[in-house]
């Protein structure tokens, strides 16, 4: 059978009774979904929109419905498909909380995909109610948050990390609104500021998961006037989980090291700066969002920021991130009397986390 044969008749494999033969059907074009996506697009989407219908299946069938529509979303006319349809973004959303979900992984990077289309700021005002495993509020951008935390070592649900949700804050964090929830202020419900709960994951095992923080703290950095709360030891506290990724075990001089942050004294001489120069690269950008005001610029010498920033750029093979470095160094060693404040945060946004593919 061609694929076009396939596509043609999976209208009638859903409809199949028979849970097999729709697995088999749905199995059978998860391939198609990079070798052919162009063939899904057919009949107006009639492909995807079976697919988004096969996504309350059989969790192995749902598996596979996923994978297509992640695999074909970074399609702009599949994506807009998909990230408008508020009946199935419900789904998948309520889906996603549940801690027995097998997918959950899966819609993760499903809703990473989607962030890139502005209709997801919706999350900041839609609701559904939270398991009470969750712990959270009706809120679904804080429970996302809360699964985040909750689902960093496995404990919330056994077949999901959803490290891929930090894709997902990373894009968010593009929009104005986000990007003041995230620094705003403490939620009612537990007291904790947003990004005080992604924040600690800036030094954590998975690449996924550190790269997506980092980009989500980089794109909240570009709201200048959150940026006292992000130096501020009692609000966000941001610097030390900036620093710590990027020292390495190195020595500094004494009256240096004394100046420095409690959390980067004394570090043992084994300690790594994070091995991804991408990551390493985001840290030192968000240092010189932060340096944009004068506050910034005087708390990070105050803090002996220059050394950690000059043997980063000694010790890190890549040009782009020694180019950060030597503009961050510029903006610190300058006169305050030759300029007045920093324009850095004029910048564009950080650029999107690549699309999300599942390899087959």
């Amino acid at each position: 059978m061609s694929p076009e044969s396939e596509l043609q008749d999976l209208a009638g494999f859903i409809a199949n009774p028979n849970p097999q033969v729709r697995f088999l059907a749905i199995e059978s074009l998860a391939a198609l979904s990079l070798e052919k996506p162009a063939l899904f697009k057919k009949d107006s989407l009639t492909p995807i929109k079976h697919c988004k219908f096969l996504v309350r299946d059989d969790p192995k069938i749902a598996e596979h419905a996923l994978t297509i529509l992640i695999n074909l979303s970074g399609d702009t006319e599949v994506l807009e498909f998909i990230a408008t349809d508020d009946k199935f973004l419900g789904i998948i959303l309520a889906n996603v909380v549940d801690p027995s979900e097998p997918n959950a992984n899966l819609i993760s990077m499903l809703l990473a995909n989607l962030a890139k289309h502005n209709s997801l700021q919706s999350l900041l005002t839609r609701t559904q109610p939270a398991p009470a495993k969750l712990g959270s509020d009706p809120l679904v951008l804080n429970q996302l948050m809360d699964l985040f935390v909750k689902g960093a070592d496995g404990t919330y649900n056994p077949s999901a990390n959803y490290d891929y949700l930090a894709y997902l804050f990373a894009d968010l964090a593009k929009h104005p609104p986000i990007r003041q929830f995230l620094v705003g202020g403490p939620q009612p419900y537990d007291s904790v500021v947003p990004l005080n709960k992604i924040k600690v994951f800036t030094e954590h095992p998975s690449t996924v998961r550190r790269k997506g923080v980092a980009s989500a703290i980089k794109n909240a950095a570009f709201d200048v006037p959150s940026h006292a709360a992000f130096l501020d030891d009692d609000a966000v506290n941001i610097l030390p989980y900036l620093l710590l990724p990027i020292v390495g075990g190195e020595p500094y001089d004494d009256d240096d090291m004394l100046d420095m942050l409690p959390d980067l004294q004394l570090l043992p001489p084994d300690k790594k700066r994070d091995p991804d120069a991408t990551i390493v690269q985001t840290h030192v950008e968000t240092l010189t969002l932060l340096a944009t005001t004068r506050e910034g610029r005087d708390l990070m010498r105050q803090v002996k920021v220059y050394p950690v920033i000059r043997e980063t750029h000694a010790r890190v093979d890549d040009e782009n991130v020694q180019e950060a470095c030597e503009r961050l160094v510029q903006i610190l060693m300058r006169d305050e009397a030759d300029d007045g404040p920093g324009r850095i945060a004029d910048e564009e946004d950080d650029e999107d986390e690549d699309q999300m593919i599942v390899p087959m």
